[in-house]
């Protein structure tokens, strides 16, 4: 008989440096749910949470656990309460086994050969819930969906009843996401409970029993998954509708701006990654390049913004070559770069927000002169990219680590784009952003584009390329299968060229304009 019957959070509210991340809220979850938590980038989600796992204290309210109130100071608390936390960035040991990372802090395995012990739990759950791993591999040898497998068996041995997964198919393949799904299905067949957090709606509605909705630290809706549809999560989500097409204005490409000829570039791990690329980039055009992550659309980035060395190839900008100069250089020659890990390589977190308005820009006029910052200036400067591009925080000296995924990308994007460059390279610009920031960015894009900018987008969201591209570049195996015009190709044909096919109809080849 399972422990967990049903759980409430009643009026919790919390508060952080005057932002009020959440206010007065009521959840309720019935034992063998699935319940999705859904809202945008900074909607207090993860906040709430981490309240129920004990990372955080409540400056108000209560959390009753069959009807019994319960005080959760730590995580320790929470775990003897039966529940468990797999939060987004996984808390695993790189080079330890997974039977060892299991085994930290378990204090259930018997005194006389606890490792056999430990192999025949693994099993068993591995049997009963499709968990399969290796307890003998190290961390760094397996695959998201394999990390995330083991964090589940951690809160399993812990013996967590109710289950809390934050934004889980982040980091997963969508066959490594439907694994997932399988999975948690299998658990609350069991009798386990999962609370859900996305903010991806078509998540929600595959997966979930019901599902609550916060918008700003507030609740904005609870329904059962049988009575919404998309548009009516979307709504509450957001306060509005979300755009399934954007306006584009018919725009005549002029120049190349960025040619890239011959380019080789090798990975990590000193292989070819990226083998005789070449292409080119005009003003007025967003030119997107579509893959299947791993085909070297990261190296190619790399290579052209000045973060990897070429092997060979050149690469131009406005008919001056740039190649293998430094990546200070290459941004004060024309080319900005919103990087595919925003909080790793966009900004420095333990800097404030108007600090990190002018990365890559405070060494040059007009933010600084023989070395003295102008921060009257630079202030005005951040407070302008929070306005414009809407970046919600409560002021210009928050720390950017306060701020939510969006909003980080929001004002990266504001940053590289208010540099006027003559060239803005895009790197899943909109990866792990709610509905509301995506369709945000990916109007600003275009409009990067009609003021005679020149966009380079890697993605791997067709429909997003479908949507704001004038041209689509699919990369398999280092190269261009192909460049195509999205208005006269399907979304099927450009998933046969990721894979390394070729459709019935001729894309144009790789450097061909």
């Amino acid at each position: 008989m399972r422990k967990l019957k049903k759980l409430e959070m009643r009026g919790i509210s919390k508060s952080f440096i005057g932002v009020k991340a959440n206010q007065d809220v009521n959840l309720n979850i019935q034992g063998g749910d699935i319940l999705g938590l859904l809202g945008e980038n900074g909607a207090g989600k993860t906040t709430l949470m981490n309240i129920l796992y004990g990372l955080y204290l409540p400056d108000e309210g209560q959390v009753l656990i069959n009807d019994n109130e319960i005080r959760l100071r730590n995580p320790k608390d929470s775990m003897q309460a039966g529940i468990g936390m797999i939060h987004q960035h996984f808390m695993l040991i790189q080079k330890h086994t997974v039977l060892e990372n299991i085994a930290l802090g378990y204090d259930g395995a018997p005194f006389f050969f606890p490792q056999r012990y430990m192999r025949e739990q693994i099993k068993e759950y591995s049997e009963r819930f499709g968990l399969d791993v290796d307890p003998d591999k190290k961390i760094w040898e397996l695959s998201a969906g394999e990390q995330q497998r083991v964090e589940i068996l951690k809160a399993l041995f812990r013996n967590a009843d109710l289950l809390i997964m934050d934004e889980p198919t982040s980091v997963l393949t969508p066959q490594e996401a439907e694994d997932l799904f399988d999975i948690l299905r299998k658990m609350t067949k069991e009798g386990h409970t999962v609370i859900l957090i996305s903010h991806k709606l078509e998540e929600i509605m595959a997966i979930c029993n019901s599902v609550m909705v916060m918008r700003k630290g507030k609740v904005t809706g609870n329904a059962r998954i049988e009575d919404v549809t998309q548009k009516d999560l979307a709504r509450m989500m957001i306060g509005r509708e979300i755009s399934s097409c954007f306006e584009k204005s018919d725009q005549k490409p002029g120049e190349a701006v960025l040619e890239v000829n011959n380019l080789c570039v090798n990975n990590d791990q000193n292989r070819m990654i990226v083998n005789d690329l070449s292409f080119k980039l005009h003003q007025n055009e967003i030119l997107g390049v579509a893959g299947v992550s791993g085909n070297g659309q990261r190296e190619m980035v790399e290579a052209i913004t000045g973060l990897r060395h070429a092997l060979n190839g050149q690469v131009f900008l406005q008919g001056e070559e740039i190649t293998n100069i430094s990546a200070r250089k290459i941004h004060d020659r024309g080319i900005t770069h919103v990087p595919e890990e925003r909080i790793k390589h966009g900004t420095v977190s333990t800097l404030q927000l108007y600090e990190n308005s002018v990365l890559k820009q405070h060494h040059r006029n007009p933010f600084s002169f023989r070395s003295l910052m102008n921060y009257p200036l630079i202030k005005a400067h951040a407070e302008k990219i929070v306005k414009s591009y809407n970046v919600d925080a409560a002021s210009i000296n928050t720390p950017i680590k306060n701020l939510s995924g969006g909003n980080i990308q929001k004002l990266i994007l504001g940053r590289e784009i208010s540099a006027e460059p003559d060239v803005l390279i895009a790197a899943h610009p909109t990866y792990g952003l709610d509905v509301g920031a995506a369709e945000y960015i990916r109007k600003e894009l275009i409009v990067c584009r009609d003021r005679g900018g020149a966009v380079l987008l890697v993605s791997e969201d067709l429909e997003e390329l479908f949507q704001v591209c004038d041209r689509i570049a699919v990369m398999f195996e280092g190269r261009f299968m192909g460049i195509v015009n999205p208005q006269n190709c399907e979304m099927d044909d450009i998933g046969l060229m990721m894979a390394g096919a070729i459709p019935e109809f001729s894309p144009a080849p790789q450097g061909e304009n």
